[in-house]
């Protein structure tokens, strides 16, 4: 029987609660260290492996409304409410929002943690945050379009977007090992990309009985051209290295990508 659409967020949210539990590499709290300089105006964050510039976020946010989109697990939020601003936490894994909740009990912090699927943001009001900040995460959801456009909605005039995906190319490739260990590249799906229809039955399943992430590709215009058709300027663009790489491909090219992106007005101006 194939997995249904809401069976691929629940299975999502288990296996995040157990990436959590093992305190992987994006689930683990920063130290009270961190948290102290970020108090006195030292800090940074990141969605790739570079720290943001502060060009696209600026260090003075006091105040500011943020929206940490499917970003839980006790990093950016932690550092960003040590910094001034007023922080929400919307992520589908209760066990990462809870590496969040502990960094703000331990240092006393004020965070807000909700558990939610990224795409669906019904409980903000219409421009409630100045910033959004949304990194590598948007793989585990099979469409953009309503993403982009919940992120439009709640962001204010002038808020910013700000998020990382991966180059889609990096989905085009035989995850054989063996063939990587070669030196081979061997292309072998077509995007877009998704676990649930690219991948035969068997080898779906073994994914879901591994506890593995259901996971989809998105092409460029899903991820920028839907960012502009949703009322985005698309201000700030690079790409950079992962902070783990995994595949072949990555010893040859960056395979994230960020992008700024800027609400100049409301819908209806």
């Amino acid at each position: 029987m194939p997995i249904e659409n809401q069976n691929v967020i629940e299975h999502n949210s288990l296996v995040w609660d157990g990436f959590a539990k093992e305190e992987g590499d994006w689930s683990k709290p920063v130290l009270k260290e961190v948290i102290e300089q970020a108090k006195l105006g030292n800090w940074a964050v990141h969605i790739t492996k570079t720290p943001l510039k502060t060009s696209w976020l600026p260090k003075d946010i006091k105040g500011k409304n943020v929206l940490c989109l499917a970003s839980a697990g006790g990093q950016q939020a932690p550092v960003l409410a040590a910094a001034g601003a007023k922080v929400t936490v919307y992520d589908i894994s209760q066990e990462q929002l809870a590496k969040d909740e502990f960094v703000a009990q331990r240092d006393g912090l004020t965070l807000e943690t909700i558990k939610g699927d990224m795409r669906d943001l019904f409980i903000f009001a219409d421009q409630t945050f100045d910033y959004i900040i949304s990194p590598i995460s948007n793989l585990y959801i099979s469409e953009l379009k309503g993403l982009w456009q919940e992120c439009y909605r709640v962001l204010k005039v002038n808020g910013v977007l700000l998020t990382s995906f991966y180059n889609p190319v990096l989905f085009v490739f035989d995850k054989d090992t063996s063939l990587a260990e070669q030196g081979i590249l061997r292309p072998k799906y077509r995007l877009p990309y998704s676990d649930i229809s690219s991948l035969g039955t068997e080898e779906l399943q073994q994914k879901i009985s591994k506890q593995e992430a259901i996971v989809f590709g998105h092409t460029l215009t899903e991820q920028i051209g839907l960012q502009t058709d949703a009322g985005f300027l698309i201000a700030g663009f690079y790409e950079d290295d992962h902070p783990s790489p995994r595949f072949l491909i990555e010893q040859f090219m960056s395979t994230m990508i960020a992008t700024k992106a800027v609400k100049l007005c409301t819908p209806n101006d």
